[in-house]
């Protein structure tokens, strides 16, 4: 039982963080479109679900403190309140304590006190809610009433109700399924909350208990009919008590009647007969069309949603260890179809032939499973540019494109780092001041883009502003100060774009907390070639800068083409190779010393990895030429024979190989040998950037 419960706090967890993000995107929408309707909803909703689940996993303070905020923006929902700055910043403010109250027991965070009791002071003063009275104390009244009276029967009296005053009378049918308190739910907490409505009478029926022989002890048996007495000035809806429910919905039978009005008031006269008299009465498994609108709108109710009642959660880690099995597979797979490729028997080649299709189709499918979109990655940073427009006086707007584009998780997990390096340096030194901005002709307000896209096998993200630009003089006069590069050299902009990410390079004159340290974008570099990926800058003064990343799909399995250089043998990425056309010495005569072929009318400049390893040995006199895309177009890179494609499983070379940027890393073949993976777009770069430093008498910066 211990475990489970710990299941269900993790589980918990886990939906309180997605919850948290969600949370954090409605506000900035609303802090720049105003009340919204939808939007305070959603708000309202998420907010309700981590209160309830908090409850019912024991996180009481979490539960208690988000109750307040609830209650606040119940207000703006009911048109009682409206939606401020200030509310905003308030709320943004008791997320941060929320998130460090689900991960307080994790031993990852703890909340302060002193900061959540001035959020709630400050969320009191705008909703008023001091000068009404305490209705928690009374729900806690109720609840005590319950338990003291062995759940039979439970009133409890809302702050402010009055005997006589006009109220709306609920009869609520409550009766839990058998699997209500198995999934974590507690039917008191639920009569807890209605108390907070109202007056509330409970009545429990036991007569679904079966003999003691045959009691499931996970199981509850009784069901309650319930009486909701609230006053005019606090009417509830039908949807205000659903909301109450929402978590077990599909766990229980719910029935819920509207009686109209209960007591006379001097104001009482021919309306309020008629609604005594026509009531209203609507099932809880009756969802109007509105209802079932809301629910697809609103991704705060989890529980409810039966859309999603096919999908289950997977940790990570188990998702990973299955990726790894297969490509454990995929390596015996490899070693099964060499095997078979030198017998003779048919039967065993059949086999062979079977088990690589149903491999591949495994590998296919287990990858899919880690891919997950980078929406929750990009939305995170709303609240980012938020808070340092805030702290640097800047107006400035994030804009989102392609979210729906899917990476492998574990590189959207390591992607938070470096895109929020970027988006604080476009804040700090990109982004101008509105007046500064004004003084240029541009509008006060700047924005901030991030984009994703797919390219082939990589997914291509930028980050873009619309500021000032790269100062490139400065750039350079800095780079030279350092001894990065000779005075007088003959520098493309790539070249001294580049110098950003050294090491301590910074172009700040002045300390300031976000920036001028030399620190952040080496990082950037260093995380994204960890990934297998590249960075690039480009930037026009005065019309802004754009970062890009080229990254894998995946870190784990690619389909490769197996090629030999010399004695070696390397795999080059199948997903970057256009096509493969023979290379003869008849052709390297024609081009007159050249690195060039003609491909069918277009010429094609190529690399020979011959040279590029050193290799000493003399060149078939045949060689092949894998045509490949980059950046800049297509190019060739030069191998002596291409042997066919192979599933290649990656393996890291370790911290000895990590300056090696051609080789991003190694598999393990068929008959037991070792290919190095090579990285076709750092070779190409890298050889343009020898033969450019070659042309122009230079070796490599610094002089």
């Amino acid at each position: 039982m211990a475990n489970e419960a710990e299941s269900f706090r993790l589980a918990f967890r886990e939906e309180a963080r997605e919850l948290l993000v969600e949370l954090e995107s409605c506000l900035l929408e609303l802090n720049e479109k105003g009340g919204d309707g939808e939007l305070v909803a959603r708000v309202f909703r998420a907010l309700h679900t981590i209160k309830g689940s908090g409850a019912m996993f024991g996180f009481d303070a979490l539960a208690a403190f988000t109750h307040k905020l609830e209650n606040a923006f119940d207000e703006v929902r009911q048109g009682r309140l409206g939606m401020t700055p200030q509310l905003v910043d308030l709320t943004l403010a008791a997320l941060d304590q929320i998130r460090a109250m689900v991960e307080q027991e994790a031993g990852e965070a703890a909340a302060d006190p002193a900061r959540c009791a001035a959020i709630l002071e400050g969320v009191s003063a705008l909703t008023g809610e001091a000068h009404r009275g305490n209705a928690p104390a009374a729900a806690e009244d109720s609840d005590s009433g319950a338990r003291d009276r062995g759940g039979a029967t439970a009133a409890s009296k809302a702050g402010g109700f009055e005997s006589g005053a006009t109220a709306q009378v609920w009869r609520i049918l409550f009766t839990p399924g058998p699997d209500l308190m198995r999934n974590g739910a507690d039917p008191l907490l639920l009569l807890r909350e209605l108390g907070q409505m109202g007056r509330l009478t409970a009545e429990a029926s036991m007569e679904g208990i079966p003999p003691l022989r045959k009691l499931e002890p996970e199981r509850c048996y009784v069901r309650w009919k319930l009486r909701l007495e609230t006053t005019a000035g606090a009417k509830v809806s039908l949807d205000a008590i659903r909301d109450v429910f929402i978590f077990v919905e599909d766990a229980c039978t719910l029935e819920i009647e509207c009686e109209g009005t209960a007591g006379r008031t001097a104001e009482a006269g021919p309306e309020a007969e008629a609604k005594t008299d026509a009531g209203l009465k609507q099932p809880a498994g009756d969802v109007s069309a509105r209802a079932l609108e809301e629910k697809r709108k609103n991704p705060g109710r989890r529980e409810g949603d039966r859309e999603n009642a096919g999908s289950l959660r997977v940790p990570a880690a188990r998702l990973d260890q299955l990726v790894d099995l297969v490509g454990e597979l995929v390596t015996v797979q490899a070693r099964l179809t060499a095997l078979a490729a030198r017998s003779e028997d048919a039967a065993v080649l059949a086999v062979g032939e079977e088990i690589e299709r149903l491999t591949s189709a495994l590998r296919e499918n287990s990858m899919t499973l880690r891919m997950v979109p980078v929406r929750a990655t990009f939305e995170r940073f709303r609240r980012l540019v938020h808070d340092l427009g805030r702290d640097l006086g800047k107006n400035v707007e994030l804009t989102i494109e392609g979210a729906e584009t899917e990476l492998d998780k574990t590189v959207i997990d390591q992607l938070g780092d470096p895109l929020m390096h970027l988006i604080r340096n476009s804040m700090d030194h990109g982004v101008e001041t509105p007046e500064v901005r004004a003084g240029a002709g541009k509008g006060r307000g700047a924005t901030i883009h991030l984009a994703a896209r797919h390219a082939g096998a990589s997914v291509l993200i930028e980050v873009s502003d619309d500021g000032a630009g790269i100062d490139r003089e400065a750039v350079r006069a800095r780079a030279i100060e350092r001894g990065l590069a000779c005075e007088g050299a003959a520098l493309t902009d790539s070249e001294i774009f580049g110098f950003i990410f050294q090491p301590g390079f910074s172009t700040a004159r002045e300390v300031t907390d976000l920036s001028g340290r030399g620190v952040g974008m080496d990082v950037v570099r260093q995380r994204v070639e960890s990934l297998r990926g590249t960075i690039e800058v480009s930037s026009r003064r005065g019309q802004g800068t754009t970062v890009t990343l080229r990254l894998p799909l995946t870190l784990a399995i690619i389909d490769g083409l197996l090629v030999t250089v010399g004695d070696g043998s390397y795999v080059l990425p199948l997903s970057s190779t256009l096509e493969c056309i023979e290379l003869t010495r008849e052709d390297i005569a024609a081009a007159n010393g050249k690195h060039v072929a003609y491909v069918r009318g277009e010429m094609v400049p190529y690399v020979r990895l011959r040279e590029t390893f050193g290799v000493r040995s003399e060149a078939p006199g045949r060689e092949q030429i894998m045509v490949v895309e980059n950046d800049g177009g297509r190019c060739g890179l030069v191998v002596d024979r291409v042997l066919g494609d192979c599933q290649t499983v990656i393996r890291n070379l370790g911290s000895l190989y990590r300056h090696v940027q051609s080789v991003s890393g190694a598999t393990i073949l068929g008959d037991g040998t070792v290919a190095l993976i090579l990285d076709p777009q750092r070779l190409v770069q890298e050889a343009m950037r020898t033969k450019a430093q070659e042309g122009r008498g230079r070796v490599s910066p610094p002089c």
